[in-house]
């Protein structure tokens, strides 16, 4: 009845949009101050440094994490909306930004791909940082950076644990609608299929299961978690692993409201924290999405590792933030400019 109820709130909020997870190049200013980072990318021919503004923007990192809490404050799904964008960016071509890009009589961007379509948000915080950056070291730090920057700080403000970023990413001057249609993980993905999408990318099965924990914050819309409510739509006994009072409690909401609108937490205990939860419920059943739930159940590698990050938060957050620079050193190429206006390019 408490988790019944608990949805049944989050109703009222049907109008908003869903913040889910699942995912070309001018130089950069380079001051010599940096050190030089893991250089991890997927064959491409840019290496990223620690503190590469530290001279010639000192304050980036600090606008960035004003930016980020003032943003998380007002509304705190936007810590999700903010990790997401970095995931759906570094995800299709690499981290270049090009999902902040705008369509335009020559460009078909990435916003109109049905991943990110009507889905995706928090461009106007991106904005907001980026002309804050622009007044205070022009043409220094990119777009591709600043997402890096906030997923971290949107994770830190929730609770969650910092890291160092890499950074001397370079903004794309393209985008492929294509390519992100393609490229990203379903909702309804099987464990062989997230690991071989990672894989592919140079992430491995750990990692996959690490960046999957960032669905311990943010909500989903009843179309992406249908095929949880299988059993019970059809009549057919549960599969192994199912909690149906919770398939219940969801089936109950879907069945109220319109799917195409209504949204719960994927997270219900601690929905604003960044914390190991979200492995807890895989435990018990509670996933919110099928390839959420598919970690515990599909796969005996996948189960080990949701088990141990359920019994201890500290070893999931160590391997979160070595998969979160792993993924942020997916570069997208040597090519490429920074952006002005990370809504186009220059």
């Amino acid at each position: 009845m408490k988790i019944l109820f608990n949805l049944f709130l989050i109703m009222l909020l049907v109008s908003m949009p869903i913040l889910s997870l699942a995912t070309n190049f001018s130089e950069t200013c380079e001051d010599g101050s940096g050190e030089t980072g893991s250089g991890f990318g997927i064959g491409f021919g840019i290496v990223l440094e620690f503190g590469l503004y530290r001279n010639s923007c000192p304050e980036a990192e600090s606008i960035v994490y004003s930016g980020v809490e003032t943003a998380v404050l007002q509304d705190p799904r936007m810590a999700a909306s903010l990790l997401r964008l970095h995931f759906h960016d570094c995800f299709v071509n690499g981290c270049d930004g090009s999902v902040l890009l705008d369509d335009t009589e020559g460009l078909v961007g990435e916003k109109t791909a049905p991943p990110n379509l009507n889905s995706l948000r928090g461009f106007e915080v991106i904005d907001s940082i980026k002309a804050d950056l622009e007044t205070v070291c022009p043409e220094t730090v990119s777009c591709a950076d600043i997402l890096a920057m906030a997923a971290r700080d949107s994770v830190v403000v929730s609770g969650g644990p910092s890291w160092d970023v890499e950074v001397g990413r370079k903004d794309g001057r393209t985008a492929s609608k294509q390519a992100a249609t393609t490229s990203l993980p379903s909702p309804n993905s099987t464990v062989p299929t997230l690991i071989s999408i990672f894989q592919n990318l140079g992430l491995s099965q750990t990692d996959m299961v690490a960046l999957s924990g960032g669905h311990t914050l943010g909500k989903a819309k009843c179309t992406s978690f249908t095929a949880r409510l299988q059993p019970l739509q059809t009549g057919q006994p549960a599969n192994h692993g199912d909690n149906l009072e919770f398939l219940e409690s969801l089936q109950q909401l879907c069945s109220t409201v319109d799917t195409s609108v209504a949204i719960t937490q994927l997270d219900l205990v601690t929905p604003s924290t960044f914390d190991n939860q979200y492995y807890v419920n895989l435990l018990s059943g509670e996933g919110l999405l099928p390839s959420d739930q598919a970690l515990a159940v599909q796969d005996p590698g996948t189960r080990e590792i949701v088990e141990t990050y359920a019994a201890d938060q500290s070893v999931f957050f160590e391997d979160f933030k070595n998969a979160m620079v792993k993924m942020g050193g997916i570069t997208g190429g040597s090519e490429g400019e920074i952006r002005r206006n990370c809504r186009a390019v220059n």
